[in-house]
């Protein structure tokens, strides 16, 4: 019996959010992502292609097709490997006014901290050394 197994060259997820210039701000300005690709239809934009050294981070409008309400970012968490020091990086989100969780060590071992989208999508930023 042959066994295939899927061997990716990159996994980017997009979250789909209730006001993408808000998202845009937090990842870019809070964060340090850097705005790649910008999506507009009649000069709104509608997402953008946002990255992180070699981490890709999709960011779309929701069009609330499916209500205006419904939640979003439960049982989803990100997790994003840095080299960099892990304390610069903190307390460049808490400079831009998010609440940042440590950084402390994680349960596994890394120093790392955990900050939550304005729509409830968690990211864990942690170096692994």
């Amino acid at each position: 019996m042959t066994t295939t197994t899927l061997q990716a060259k990159s996994l980017m997820p997009t979250l789909t959010v209730n006001d993408v210039k808000k998202s845009i701000q937090f990842y870019t300005e809070g964060l340090g992502f850097i705005l790649g690709e910008r999506f507009e239809e009649n000069g709104e934009v509608k997402g953008a292609m946002i990255n992180a050294g070699g981490a890709i981070l999709g960011i779309s409008q929701d069009d609330f097709a499916k209500g205006r309400d419904r939640v979003k970012g439960l049982g989803m968490r990100l997790y994003l490997e840095t080299d960099q020091s892990i304390e610069p990086l903190a307390a460049k989100a808490k400079a831009a006014g998010i609440t940042v969780e440590g950084p402390a060590p994680l349960p596994w071992g890394p120093m790392g901290f955990t900050v939550t989208d304005p729509d409830g999508f968690k990211m864990t930023i942690s170096n692994p050394s």
